[in-house]
């Protein structure tokens, strides 16, 4: 038995008096858990049976999705492998998951998922498809040989996992939007723009300052990608001028990566002293309380990093770069500062500016969270999904 089938969930085929199935393909569950179950849960309550595929991670996750009453299938989809076979396994698995389960729609979030599932979708013949890009990621981002052969590998099946005749395709940005539309030129009349997966409005609330040196906080996946050594340098550079603030990092390296900061690049950091270290934390609106500001100094292809949201709602200014997906959190000089990419210097100065100004900080958080409010609410979101469901679901009826 594969290991897509060898899962706890096997539900009975669909019928013509069975509720429609919805099947979202995720590499990473908790990663779904995060930005995603609210909308499972807005599909749940308009009558879908909710279905999620991913690899198999910690079955804490797993008991969560089933407790909101949700059904899981492990799915073998390796988030970062490259081995031809093991590739090939993925997408074979994600094509008999499809035709055992038959769902009225799939939703495919991130690049594999959307890359297999799209191909399974067609082959399988699933009525609907919705494409969720979350980021173009590492093979956009990375100017590397390794990423440039991939990237010329991947491009006809995105253009074939593209192409199902009834798909909607989800953008966080226009770039990224304008970036795909060259490999399909059908794209632009399936595209639809949703800025991130929101954030949970009464979980990430304002809070006063705390008390103490003003901390600069950096939450994010520890790859080079993301500015970790740019920020590194910004802090010394502030910390030689005598700035008294204190300067965090929070998150881990992802195994299996190529763009992930060596461990012991990062032991040398943590010994220096400059930057705290503070690994990988789950309660990131008790984290970003203790931040006075939040700063995202990255180069990689975002979507819309969902801690500049987390930060925005939490009342917290941010520093980010003038790069697709973190431009498109910010409000300029409003809610917080934009800075090129990898210019450490210039992106001290944005944090100097902030440290010695409580009250452009305070003017900024309360921008913030009017932002949150107004474009950026988890429960909005939901509602955007719900109508590209609707529309592909009367699509498939008509």
């Amino acid at each position: 038995m594969d290991s897509a089938e060898a899962t706890v969930d096997r539900p009975a085929p669909a019928g013509p008096s069975a509720r429609r199935r919805l099947l979202f393909v995720v590499n990473d569950l908790g990663f779904f858990l995060s930005h995603r179950l609210p909308v499972a849960e807005a599909a749940a309550a308009e009558g879908w049976e909710v279905h999620v595929a991913a690899p198999a991670d910690p079955a804490d996750n797993r008991a969560r999705l089933r407790a909101a009453g949700h059904h899981f299938h492990a799915l073998p989809l390796h988030r970062h492998g490259t081995n031809p076979v093991s590739e090939a396994a993925s997408l074979s698995a994600t094509y008999r998951l499809f035709r055992r389960l038959r769902p009225d729609l799939v939703h495919l979030v991130t690049v594999k998922p959307v890359i297999y599932g799209g191909v399974a979708a067609r082959l399988a013949r699933v009525p609907a498809v919705v494409s969720a890009i979350s980021g173009l990621g590492y093979v956009f981002s990375s100017s590397g040989i390794r990423a440039r052969m991939i990237g010329r590998l991947v491009r006809p099946f995105y253009r074939f996992a593209l192409g199902h005749p009834r798909q909607r395709v989800i953008f966080q940005n226009e770039n990224d939007r304008a970036a795909l539309a060259k490999l399909s030129p059908r794209l632009d009349a399936r595209a639809a723009i949703i800025r991130g997966s929101g954030v949970d409005l009464d979980t990430f609330v304002p809070a006063p300052e705390p008390e103490g040196p003003v901390t600069v906080m950096l939450a994010s996946r520890l790859l080079r990608e993301k500015g970790i050594a740019d920020f590194v340098t910004a802090a010394r550079l502030l910390r030689a001028e005598g700035a008294g603030a204190r300067f965090v990092v929070v998150g881990d390296a992802p195994g299996g990566n190529p763009a992930s900061i060596p461990a012991g690049q990062i032991e040398e950091w943590r010994a220096e002293g400059t930057v705290e270290f503070w690994g990988h934390r789950v309660d990131m609106p008790e984290v970003i309380r203790q931040a006075h500001l939040v700063v995202l100094p990255s180069f990689y292809r975002e979507g819309l990093p969902k801690v500049l949201l987390e930060a925005a709602a939490s009342g917290r200014p941010v520093v980010t770069t003038d790069w697709p997906g973190c431009r498109d959190a910010v409000e300029p000089e409003k809610t917080g500062l934009l800075v090129p990419p990898r210019e450490p210097a210039m992106l001290a100065n944005a944090i100097r500016d902030l440290v010695g100004d409580a009250e452009a900080r305070r003017r900024m958080g309360l921008a913030g969270r009017a932002l949150a409010e107004r474009a950026f609410s988890a429960r909005a979101v939901a509602q955007q999904h719900l109508e590209i469901y609707r529309g592909l679901t009367h699509a498939t009826e008509g």
